[in-house]
C-alpha cells in the first residue's frame, strides 16, 4: 500500500465577501494541485454567497478544506488557517488574487533545495484597475545580522514582501501570529519577525497575479495615534534584543506616516504636530527628503 504524501505546502485563503472572486483564486490553486499540497479556505463571516460557493467547491474537490468563523478580521482568519494547516510551509493567498501556473512546483523545488530557509520570495505580476500589468521582481535580501535586515525593512523600506508571492515556514508563523488587534498593516510585525529569524531565499520566477485596488483602511484616521502606537508595540514584541535599538526611529516613522495622511486630509494642525513628534524621536527619520520637503512647505505657510 502506498503511503500518502507528506503535506509540504498549505495554501490558506482567508475570505470575507469575495464570492465573486473566490473561483478565480481557488481555480488557480486547484489547477496545480498535487498530493503534497492542501487548500484551506477560512470564511471570515461573509454575508454574501461565499458559503455556497465554498460548499460547492468542497463537494467537488476532496482536497478543499473549509473553515467557517464569525467575522473577526483578516489577521484572525489567517491565524485560523495556519493553525489548521498540515504543511511544513504556508502560502497565504488573498481571495482577490491568484497563483500563476507552476508557482507551487517552483516553491516545492525551492523548499527541497533550501530546507533551512524561513521565507521564500518570488516575483509578482501586479494588475491595476485600468488593466495595466507590471512584473515586479523580488527585492534582494542580503545575508546579515537581524539589525541590518530590520533596518532595511522597517526604516529604509528596501525589502518588499507580499502575500501570494511568498511562502513561509509554518513553525515561524506559529511563533509570531498575525496581531489581531491591528485593523491594517497586520502583516508588518509578522514579516519583520520572519526576516530576522531564518534565511530568506528569492526567485525571479513569478508566483502570483496580485490585483491592486484602493485600500479603504489606508486613509482611515480614526484613533490613528493609538493604532500607530499599537503597531510599534506589535512590531517589536517578538524581535530580538539587537533590533530593539530601532524602536525610537520606527516610532518616528509611524508619526511621519501620520504626518503624510494629515497632509492628504488637509489637516495642517495635525500634520505639524505629527512632524514635530517625529523630529523629537529621530532627527534622521524626519530629515528624509520625501518628508522634509513637505514639512518645509507646511511650516513656511504659517
Amino acid at each position: 500500500m502506498t503511503e500518502p504524501a507528506e503535506t509540504v505546502i498549505s495554501v490558506v485563503v482567508p475570505t470575507y465577501n469575495y464570492a465573486h472572486l473566490l473561483p478565480r483564486a481557488l481555480d488557480s490553486v486547484l489547477a496545480q494541485q498535487a498530493a503534497d499540497v492542501e487548500l484551506i479556505v477560512v470564511n471570515d463571516g461573509s454575508t454574501d454567497d461565499s458559503a455556497a460557493v465554498l460548499a460547492a467547491y468542497a463537494a467537488r474537490h476532496r482536497c478543499v478544506r473549509v473553515a467557517e468563523q464569525a467575522n473577526a478580521g483578516a489577521a484572525a482568519a489567517r491565524n485560523r488557517g495556519i493553525r489548521l494547516a498540515r504543511g511544513s510551509h504556508v502560502l497565504l493567498l488573498d481571495a482577490d488574487d491568484e497563483l500563476l501556473p507552476d508557482a507551487l512546483a517552483t516553491l516545492r523545488r525551492l523548499v527541497a533545495a533550501h530546507p533551512e530557509a524561513g521565507m521564500f520570495l518570488g516575483a509578482q505580476l501586479s494588475v491595476y484597475p485600468d488593466g495595466r500589468q507590471r512584473l515586479r521582481p523580488p527585492t534582494a535580501v542580503p545575508a546579515g545580522p537581524p539589525l541590518l535586515l530590520a533596518r532595511r525593512y522597517l526604516l529604509q523600506k528596501r525589502i518588499s514582501i507580499s502575500h501570494g508571492a511568498a511562502l513561509f515556514r509554518r513553525d515561524l508563523l506559529l511563533q509570531r501570529p498575525y496581531p489581531e488587534t491591528l485593523r491594517a498593516g497586520e502583516d508588518v510585525p509578522v514579516f519583520a519577525y520572519l526576516l530576522v529569524s531564518a534565511p530568506v531565499v528569492t526567485t525571479g520566477e513569478a508566483l502570483a497575479r496580485i490585483h491592486k485596488h484602493a485600500d479603504s483602511l489606508r486613509h482611515d484616521r480614526e484613533n490613528e495615534e493609538e493604532r500607530a502606537a499599537t503597531m510599534v508595540q506589535e512590531v517589536f514584541a517578538a524581535l530580538p534584543a539587537p533590533c530593539q535599538a530601532l524602536c525610537g526611529r520606527y516610532t518616528a516613522q509611524r508619526y511621519l506616516s501620520l504626518f503624510r495622511a494629515a497632509l492628504l486630509a488637509r489637516d495642517q494642525a495635525a500634520a505639524r504636530r505629527f512632524y514635530l513628534a517625529a523630529w523629537r524621536l529621530s532627527h534622521w527619520q524626519a530629515l528624509r527628503w520625501t518628508y522634509l520637503r513637505k514639512a518645509i512647505r507646511l511650516f513656511a505657510w504659517r
